[in-house]
C-alpha cells in the first residue's frame, strides 16, 4: 500500500497490487530506477526546476501500444482516482511529462504507426517520432511543415501537447496557426473512456495544454512538397549585421525554412564547426531552397556576410558538420550545456517590427552574463522574432533580475522556462477553452495535475 494526494491534497491509501491487477496484460514498469528515468524530461536545463522536480517519480510506468491499452490505463486511473501523466519522447523543457503527484506515467512511444498519407496531410499515432513521420511523408514527395530540433526523439503527440513552433516556423508559422494542425482524436479519462474527435482549430483545446485534458491518440497534420534544403552558415564581423539580415530574409524573393542568428561567444560550444564558425565572427544558420541560393548569397553579401557552409544535410553529415537545425532553437542551449553546466536560459518574444537595437542594448547591459541568440519566424501570418538566451546561473534572484530588466525594455515578453505551469511560462493567461474541454475529457481532474492554474479541485466531478 502507498498513498497519493486526493483532489483536496490529502493523502489516501492505494492498493497498488490491486491496481496492477487491473492493468494485467500491459507492459508495467515498477523498478525504481526505470520509473525515475521515465518521470523526467529536459527540465534540467533549469536549476530552479531541477530543485523542484528531481524527486517527482511515478509509482508505476505503463508502456502502451494500442488504443485498447490506453483505454485500460485511463479506466484504471479513473477507478482508483490516480494521477495520470502521458509521456512521449521526454524532450520537453518545462517538466511537461513529470508527475508532480506520482501516480501513473503512461509511455505512448509504442503507438508509432503512420495511419494514412494523402495529398497535403498525414495521420499518425501520437507516439510516432517526428523524424520518422517526415521520412514516411518524403516517400510520397512531401514533408512536415515544422518540427522541433529534437525531432529524432520527440513525438508528434508531445509536440502538439507541449510545443509552440520550431524548425519550419520561418516558412509556415507556429503550430497554432490555422492549417498546420488538421485533426486529432482524444481519449477521455473516465471509468468508461470515450473518444472525442477534434477538427481544425478545435485542436487548440489540446494544443500546448501539457497533456492536462485528454490523451491524444492520433493527429493529422499538414504536409508541404518536399525540398532538399541547403543548410548554410553565414559569418559576420558584427552581430547587428546578422540581425539585419534576419529581418530582410523574410523577403518573398527568398524561400527559407529556418533562419537563426547566434553571437560569436557561442562559437566555442559548436566544436564540430571549427574554422567554419570562428570565435571572432557572429553566425546565421539557415535552410534555403536550392532555387533561392543565388539570391541568398547576394543578400548575405549585402549585409557583410560570408558563407562558410552550404550543403544538403547529407553533405554536411558526411563532413562531420551539424545540420543547420541543430544550431537553432533550444539546441543552442544544449550545445552549451554539454560543455558548461553553469549556464541556463530564457525564452523571449520581441515586439514587431523587430528592432535589433533592443538586442544591442541587452549586449551592453548584460555583458558576459547573457549570450544572444535569435530565431526568426512567422506567427499569425506576421513576422516574429524570438530569443533563446544563454544566462549565466547566479541563483534564482539574479535570474529574475535579468527577466525584469529584459521586460522593461523594447516590448520584450519573457516566456519563463523556470516554471512548470502552462500559464506562468508562455501562455500568461488561463485558456478557458482548454479548461472547459478538460471538464469533458478529464472530469475527475486526474491528468497531469499541478500543470495548469486554470483547474481547481472544486471543478472535479464527485463520484
Amino acid at each position: 500500500m502507498s498513498a497519493v494526494p486526493n483532489t483536496e491534497g490529502q493523502q489516501r491509501a492505494i492498493d497498488w497490487d490491486a491496481v496492477q491487477r487491473d492493468l494485467a496484460g500491459l507492459n508495467i514498469i515498477d523498478a525504481r530506477g526505470q520509473r525515475k528515468q521515465l518521470s523526467r524530461d529536459f527540465y534540467w536545463y533549469s536549476p530552479i526546476l531541477s530543485a523542484q522536480l528531481d524527486n517527482c517519480i511515478a509509482e508505476l510506468v505503463v508502456k502502451v501500444s494500442t488504443e485498447d491499452d490506453v483505454r485500460q490505463v485511463a479506466a484504471t486511473a479513473a477507478k482508483w482516482k490516480l494521477p495520470l501523466t502521458v509521456r512521449g519522447g521526454g524532450t520537453g523543457n518545462y517538466g511537461q511529462c513529470v508527475p508532480l503527484e506520482g501516480g501513473i506515467v503512461m509511455d505512448v512511444t509504442g503507438m508509432s504507426r503512420v495511419l494514412d498519407v494523402a495529398d497535403g496531410r498525414i495521420r499518425v499515432q501520437a507516439g510516432a517520432r517526428m523524424h520518422d513521420i517526415d521520412l514516411a511523408a518524403r516517400e510520397t514527395g512531401q514533408a512536415l511543415r515544422m518540427w522541433p530540433s529534437t525531432w529524432h526523439v520527440a513525438t508528434i503527440g508531445g509536440f502538439v501537447a507541449g510545443g509552440f513552433g520550431g524548425i519550419g516556423s520561418f516558412r509556415h508559422g507556429i503550430l497554432r496557426d490555422t492549417g498546420n494542425l488538421l485533426n486529432a482524436r482524444v481519449m477521455t479519462v473516465e471509468r468508461e473512456p470515450r473518444i472525442i474527435e477534434l477538427r481544425g482549430d478545435d485542436i487548440q483545446q489540446v494544443q500546448h495544454a501539457f497533456g492536462t485534458n485528454g490523451v491524444i491518440l492520433d493527429v493529422e497534420v499538414a504536409l508541404s512538397p518536399a525540398v532538399d534544403w541547403v543548410h548554410c552558415t553565414v559569418l559576420f564581423p558584427k552581430y547587428r549585421q546578422a540581425l539585419d539580415f534576419g529581418i530582410d530574409a523574410a523577403s518573398p524573393d527568398l524561400d527559407l525554412f529556418l533562419f537563426t542568428t547566434v553571437e560569436a561567444r557561442f562559437a566555442p560550444y559548436y566544436t564540430a564547426m571549427g574554422d567554419r564558425f570562428p570565435t571572432d565572427r557572429h553566425a546565421a544558420f539557415a535552410m534555403v531552397a536550392p532555387e533561392s541560393m543565388d539570391d541568398f548569397r547576394k543578400a548575405a553579401a549585402g549585409h557583410g556576410g560570408i558563407i562558410s557552409v552550404a550543403g544538403t544535410e547529407d553533405q554536411l553529415l558526411a563532413l562531420g558538420l551539424p545540420p543547420a537545425y541543430e544550431c537553432a532553437f533550444n539546441h543552442t542551449t544544449l550545445q552549451a550545456l554539454k560543455l558548461d553546466r553553469s549556464w541556463t536560459y530564457l525564452q523571449i518574444s520581441y515586439a514587431q517590427p523587430f528592432d535589433p537595437a533592443v538586442v544591442e542594448r541587452h549586449l551592453a547591459i548584460f555583458g558576459d552574463e547573457v549570450l544572444q541568440h535569435q530565431d526568426f519566424a512567422r506567427a499569425g501570418g506576421e513576422a516574429g522574432t524570438f530569443g533563446i538566451l544563454l544566462v549565466r546561473w547566479k541563483g534564482e534572484a539574479h535570474q529574475y533580475e535579468v527577466i525584469r530588466e529584459i521586460e522593461s525594455q523594447g516590448g520584450c515578453q519573457v516566456f519563463n522556462p523556470h516554471v512548470f505551469t502552462i500559464e506562468d511560462g508562455g501562455m500568461k493567461t488561463i485558456d478557458d477553452a482548454q479548461i472547459q474541454f478538460k471538464k469533458r475529457s478529464d472530469p475527475l481532474g486526474l491528468m497531469n495535475p499541478g500543470k495548469t492554474r486554470g483547474w481547481t479541485s472544486d471543478m472535479a466531478r464527485q463520484v
